[in-house]
């Protein structure tokens, strides 16, 4: 993941000496209305439908919107992206034209719906001139004209994507100010907002200038616009996976300074159960939160389950997101797997999250001091949970794997609150004698006996009384306390809960967990309780047996940074595994980032094989094309390639002589491409 923001920057945002000013040229150039001082809202067509709407989907999206309480929570534009457009986009005359199968009665009429229930209309074109196979419209040559139309069918909003310009090789600043000037100059006098949706990255869009990428949008984009795109999309339709949402806010995140009402950074639309968890998407919807970000839903809202809705309507968040300062988040101390991000809120209070980008369950901490705050006594609002807690200036939460806990923090006043106890998530530190490899979800078998330790700790003023912790596991497991509570726990201190759990042999294969129920007496407001699970505990299958290709083993885990991993075929499918003209009848592939994970139970002695990029990648193209490959043994590297390229293959031979879990993992050798490729060919464990 990329890494932005320095600490100069950083600390001068939480203390507000820059949170409302723009750079000099930003500032000659502010010439965009503020048409929505806080982030917008709403939904979009493209990773749930595609281009796949008509008439009748973009009215059941609209009824949707509001009888699901997401119209009411903000979320008021619908937006119709690349889809809308008739196979000639263009009439003889120079009119854009709706397709007619889809919209029979034009664009206007359901303009006009969606405005009849209370919401706002979105619509989308491309900067450059149409290009076919390159773009499915496109308003170059007509930017007056189409502005003109978009105000006269009642568009409120209005996407600008740039596929049509980069192939066109125009000059995005030069084309999207143009732009602006139409929309704000359309016959109408109508306001529309204008999204610049510049996605263009290297290497994966190709080795164009800085000039020409989306991550130089910052520099001019919030004088003509409401908001700017800041990276590539944020997945593919149907398909979004966590790595990605995490680049995007990384990237997001590089120039907080040109934030202000009515100019906000985006970093893509948000994207509930198109591929991840709900803890993920929680992530997900907290960082755009933090960010200042405009929320709009790329999911298809008719078929969101109710916790996503939920989730999406949850009034805390929305009101961090909505803050009327539209100061967007910056990081505080180092970048890493885990990290303190502050927003700083209108009414002084500080939006504080605690991010886990890791495997494995952390209880993570900062201190009211390094967010801004001054003070002996603060209150935490937990964002999620609403539970209100007084703490001596420790921020604290128990935060699980790819998770974050969002707080709204401000001095405290008064009798002292409820203090503020975190009760740890359950971690699993040894599996028999073998400790647990760090920042990994735990793996286990039948018969196993688990060591899990649970910490208590209490940042609040006042002391807690008889602190006690019970464990549960799955049925048939036997839990057996090791530690003796303390009676007080004070204000500043922890207490560490130890216990052995042992597994029954027969246990079958999947994914179990273990639930800590936490208690403690406080002294203003009696028995206080929590409870936390450790849910990703993994049940392994057997390990191989004999002298097998591993790519027919059944794996634990398996990610690919593009795709998904394939068996005996390069990643996409259909073409066998290739290197340097040598066909491998058995592989994985892969696109890095990549981690493929195997139980081995100790069983096996030897892995060898091959790794290296599949020719197929000449048929992608010249970008990127590196990787590394490592062979990982419950946390220690057997093997590193270093950087290979498409032309040098490299063979590995290592001793797994006492593994339990072994880990493939692959990286982008730092170029940060997807087009990678990457092969593990002819992998063979000898058990």
């Amino acid at each position: 993941m990329r890494r932005f923001l320095g600490g100069v920057i950083a600390a001068a945002l939480v203390a507000g000496a820059i949170a409302t000013t723009t750079t000099p040229a930003v500032a000659a150039q502010a010439t965009a209305p503020v048409l929505s001082p806080t982030p917008y809202m709403g939904w979009n067509t493209y990773y749930g439908l595609g281009g796949d709407f008509t008439e009748d989907t973009i009215k059941s999206v609209a009824d949707s919107l509001v009888s699901r309480g997401l119209a009411k929570a903000g979320y008021d534009i619908v937006w119709l992206d690349g889809g809308w457009q008739a196979d000639q986009s263009r009439s003889d005359a120079g009119d854009l034209v709706p397709n007619p199968a889809k919209f029979p009665n034009g664009l206007k009429p359901l303009v006009d719906y969606i405005h009849s229930k209370g919401l706002k209309a979105g619509i989308y074109t491309d900067a450059g001139p149409y290009i076919p196979g390159k773009c499915g419209l496109g308003s170059g040559g007509h930017y007056q004209h189409d502005a003109d139309t978009f105000a006269a069918w009642g568009f409120d909003a209005v996407k600008v994507d740039y596929l049509c310009g980069i192939a066109a090789n125009l000059d995005p600043k030069t084309v999207y100010t143009e732009f602006a000037k139409a929309l704000r100059n359309n016959a109408s006098h109508r306001p529309m907002i204008f999204n610049l949706c510049n996605p263009v990255t290297s290497p994966d869009w190709g080795n164009y200038p800085e000039s020409q990428q989306s991550i130089n949008s910052w520099s001019y984009a919030p004088g003509i616009a409401q908001s700017w795109r800041t990276y590539t999309d944020v997945g593919f339709q149907g398909d979004i996976k966590f790595k990605d949402v995490l680049r995007n806010y990384d990237a997001n995140a590089r120039h907080p300074e040109v934030v202000k009402p009515g100019a906000f950074s985006d970093p893509d639309y948000l994207a509930p159960e198109l591929g991840m968890t709900d803890e993920e998407f929680r992530t997900q919807l907290t960082l755009w939160a933090v960010a200042a970000a405009p929320l709009v839903v790329g999911s298809d809202v008719r078929k969101l389950s109710a916790t996503t809705v939920g989730m999406l309507t949850d009034p805390d968040v929305i009101a961090i997101n909505q803050d009327k300062a539209a100061i967007q988040a910056v990081r505080v101390g180092a970048a890493g797997t885990t990290e303190t991000w502050v927003k700083r809120l209108a009414d002084g209070s500080r939006a504080v999250v605690l991010l886990n980008r890791g495997d494995s369950a952390k209880t993570l901490t900062t201190t009211a001091s390094a967010v801004g705050l001054h003070g002996s006594r603060f209150t935490l609002k937990n964002a999620w949970t609403n539970k209100v807690t007084e703490s001596a200036g420790v921020i604290s939460a128990a935060v699980p794997a790819h998770g974050t806990a969002l707080f709204r923090v401000e001095p405290a006043r008064g009798v002292p609150g409820i203090p503020h106890v975190t009760a740890g998530i359950p971690q699993v530190t040894k599996v028999g004698t073998d400790a647990q490899p760090e920042d990994a979800a735990p793996v286990v078998a039948g018969g196993d006996e688990l060591t899990v330790q649970v910490n208590v700790r209490n940042d609040g003023v006042l002391p807690v009384l008889q602190p006690t912790v019970t464990l549960a596991g799955g049925t048939g497991w036997t839990v057996k306390p090791l530690s003796k509570a303390p009676a007080v726990l004070a204000g500043g201190k922890q207490a560490n809960f130890t216990f052995t759990v042992k597994l029954p042999a027969g246990v079958a294969p999947g994914t179990a967990g273990v639930t800590a129920q936490t208690a403690y007496q406080t002294v203003l407001y009696g028995v206080q309780k929590q409870t936390t699970v450790l849910s990703s505990i993994v049940i392994a299958p057997a390990p191989p047996s004999g002298t097998v290709p591993l790519s027919h083993h059944d794996w634990i885990t398996a990610t690919s940074g593009w795709m998904s991993p394939t068996i005996d075929e390069s990643v996409g499918g259909g073409n066998p595994i290739k290197l340097t003209g040598t066909t491998y009848p058995t592989g994985i592939g892969v696109a890095s980032p990549s981690l493929i994970r195997y139980y081995l139970g100790k069983s096996c002695s030897r892995l060898t094989g091959v790794a290296g990029i599949d020719d197929v990648v000449s048929n992608v193209g010249p970008e990127g094309g590196t990787s590394t490959f490592q062979v990982v043994g419950d946390g220690k590297v057997l093997f590193d390639s270093g950087t290979v390229d498409r032309f040098t293959p490299k063979q590995f031979d290592v001793d797994l002589t006492g593994v339990r879990v072994l880990d493939l993992v692959v990286g982008d050798a730092g170029d940060g491409g997807y087009n990678d490729r990457a092969d593990w060919a002819a992998p063979t464990a000898t058990c």
